[in-house]
């Protein structure tokens, strides 16, 4: 037991005479043989950023020259035209519709009850004939009623000026008598006057006399001074008359004319239309009765785009066929986009046109001019004429452009600047491509 003791002690001496690092440092020395030796990876970190922003660099630059969005679409199902050089007629093709040139209106002055028809819807007629028979009772009345009252105020008035006759009347004969005494006195006034002096008349009746003389002298005075005032009243009061007569007689006279309205007369020659009534139908008053259309007498009436209410002036020229027209008349009210024009024959009328035919014309906005034509097509309502897909020469590839358009017409638009003669040019619709800058052509 103390051999062993004796054994164990010298080796724990010995390890406790070691120093402390030196096992550890034999520990370490067995861990460095297992583990690689640490590399340096910024390098190529670096160089992955590098070589990412160039691939990036490179891709918009790529997209800056290819024009950004591409779009591979069918060529077959675009239209492609081509920039021609050639004369442009600032003209615009107008549909319109023929219309009598007048139409006069039929419309029931008074109403009433049908009680005879004439004539039928279509008839030719001529000024002054009969095309219905109407009654009203209630007018009739009223037209002897006041036929009535008009002759009692005439009667009245007659009265009147048979009073103021017989006034005048009255005046002239007291002057005349007033005159007469006048003279009478004058004459005995002289010869009393010779008498007071021999004593054979008296003195008071002298004066008597030469009273009685000056009171017919101031009362001819006042009965002048009375006919003068009952004269200016008597021709204002007969002018007053005369003027009601005149009103009471043309009042009368409207309300014979009313009742003879009943019997609706064709007012001018031409073809009677729109006349649909029957016998025991009820007419108000204004209501319309048909309309009397001038024969072999037409125009033209068209609805326009209101893009052209600035170009379109009274007097401008159009044409049907061989045939000029005239813009006559011009509404300016615009209704879903388009205001109406009345146009007019300038010379001969065609001879096969009937009423409510439609027409084709033609309406002449400028005169004809040299310049770059693009034929006219669906793209313009897609991009108002601000920019179009020209197809690149010898590629398969439309690019997207900016142009300034000019005018245009059916055929063709007036190229203003962005196009050369020769370029082709995509006229088709570009409803799917608005965001698009290129498109890429293909067969398939």
């Amino acid at each position: 037991m103390s051999n062993s003791l004796k054994a164990v002690t010298p080796k724990a001496n010995q390890e406790q005479a070691q120093p402390p690092y030196a096992g550890q440092a034999k520990a370490g020395a067995g861990m460095d043989r297992k583990l690689a030796k640490k590399k340096n990876v910024w390098p190529k970190l670096v160089l992955s950023v590098a070589t990412l922003g160039f691939v990036l660099w490179l891709g918009v630059n790529i997209s800056q020259q290819t024009g950004g969005k591409v779009l591979a679409i069918n060529s077959e199902r675009v239209v492609i035209s081509t920039v021609t050089s050639g004369t442009f007629e600032d003209f615009i093709p107008v549909r319109g519709r023929i219309a009598p040139a007048k139409t006069l209106y039929l419309d029931a002055i008074e109403g009433g009850r049908v009680e005879r028809i004439l004539v039928e819807d279509g008839a030719a007629l001529a000024a002054g004939d009969l095309i219905v028979e109407l009654s009203n009772a209630s007018l009739q009345l009223s037209v002897l009623g006041n036929e009535a009252r008009v002759a009692e105020q005439l009667n009245n008035m007659r009265s009147i000026e048979l009073n103021l006759e017989q006034n005048r009347l009255r005046h002239k004969r007291n002057l005349i008598d007033i005159e007469y005494q006048i003279k009478l006195l004058t004459r005995q006034v002289a010869r009393e006057q010779e008498l007071v002096a021999s004593g054979a008349v008296s003195k008071s009746q002298f004066d008597d006399t030469r009273d009685t003389l000056q009171w017919y002298i101031n009362q001819r005075e006042v009965t002048l001074e009375s006919q003068a005032s009952d004269t200016r009243m008597q021709e204002s009061q007969l002018v007053f008359l005369k003027q009601t007569g005149e009103r009471l007689e043309s009042n009368l006279a409207i309300s014979r004319e009313n009742l003879e309205n009943m019997n609706v007369r064709a007012p001018v020659a031409g073809k009677l239309s729109g006349f649909n009534v029957e016998v025991g139908q009820s007419i108000g008053r204004g209501e319309r009765l048909g309309q009397i259309d001038t024969p072999n007498d037409y125009k033209v009436t068209a609805f326009i785009d209101e893009f052209y209410l600035g170009r379109v002036d009274l007097g401008q020229q159009a044409s049907y066929e061989q045939y000029p027209l005239t813009i006559s008349k011009i509404y300016p009210q615009v209704q879903n986009g388009q205001f109406e024009v009345d146009f007019t024959f300038a010379g001969e009328q065609p001879s096969g046109i009937r009423r409510g035919q439609t027409v084709q014309t033609k309406l002449t906005l400028g005169d004809a001019s040299k310049a770059l034509l693009l034929p006219n097509g669906a793209f313009y309502q897609d991009t108002g004429g601000n920019w179009v897909f020209v197809v690149a020469p010898g590629s398969s590839e439309a690019i997207k452009r900016t142009v300034r358009l000019g005018r245009r017409n059916n055929q063709f638009i007036e190229v203003l600047d962005g196009l050369e003669q020769g370029e082709q040019v995509i006229t088709s619709p570009y409803t799917s491509y608005r965001d698009i800058e290129r498109l890429a052509l293909s067969d398939k």
